[in-house]
């Protein structure tokens, strides 16, 4: 690992726990009814809960004052001319966290050169923590398992599209989990809580959704792709 990795993680958990302080504080202050609304599309064409908002200003300061580049789901990409480009999803799993389900997390990846050389994931109401940082040796593991049937699995929620291959996968597996945020359920499989997560016969992730955990479970021995080896 050389100094800029490792300088690179530091400030992936500083961005992580900017945004749990901020995640607590709306909490503590925020009416379900307030973190329920919305606020306009974000960057990526969805909905953007005020809770969204709350959450990811602390956080775009901060990076503004490392000077890097940022890609978030809210904002978008802001270029300041950096060779690093920090991509983040302040809050994944809002709709959990703006209800009251405490399912929910900060992402975050350090990209050079188009490859990811740090990340981190911080589940907000537990303040369990995944990194990975390129060079090191992860302390994750996943399952190994190959075999879907009788396997653990979390999936997306069906959507009418996917309604088929949602069930044909549920009825093989042994256990099915909608946890409803995407970044959890991937760092959960590289911890062998679980075997796979998946979205049959959808393709609604974005880099914000996958470029943290990519490297989180890549370094623990799994494997991120599509049905197209994408």
């Amino acid at each position: 690992m050389n100094a800029s990795n490792h300088h690179l993680s530091e400030l992936l958990s500083e961005a992580a726990h900017t945004a749990w302080r901020a995640y607590r504080h709306a909490l503590g202050t925020m009416s379900v009814q307030s973190r329920r609304s919305t606020v306009g599309p974000g960057a990526d064409g969805t909905e953007t809960f005020l809770l969204d908002v709350r959450v990811e200003a602390p956080v775009l300061d901060l990076l503004h004052r490392r000077g890097v580049n940022v890609l978030s789901e809210e904002a978008g990409w802001i270029d300041r001319g950096s060779a690093v480009t920090i991509v983040i999803d302040p809050i994944d799993g809002t709709a959990n966290a703006a209800a009251g389900v405490p399912i929910s997390a900060f992402a975050g990846a350090a990209v050079i050169d188009d490859e990811v050389v740090a990340s981190r994931v911080l589940w907000f109401d537990t303040g369990r923590e995944w990194a990975a940082t390129r060079g090191l040796t992860s302390s994750h593991r996943v399952s190994g398992r190959t075999h879907l049937d009788g396997s653990s699995v979390s999936l997306l929620r069906p959507r009418p599209e996917t309604a088929d291959s949602w069930y044909e996968i549920a009825q093989r597996a042994g256990r099915v989990r909608v946890l409803g945020s995407s970044v959890l359920e991937a760092a959960l499989v590289a911890d062998d809580a679980i075997d796979l997560f998946c979205d049959p016969g959808g393709d609604v992730h974005r880099i914000v959704d996958i470029a943290a955990t990519k490297l989180i479970v890549e370094q623990a021995g799994g494997v991120v792709c599509d049905a197209f080896g994408r």
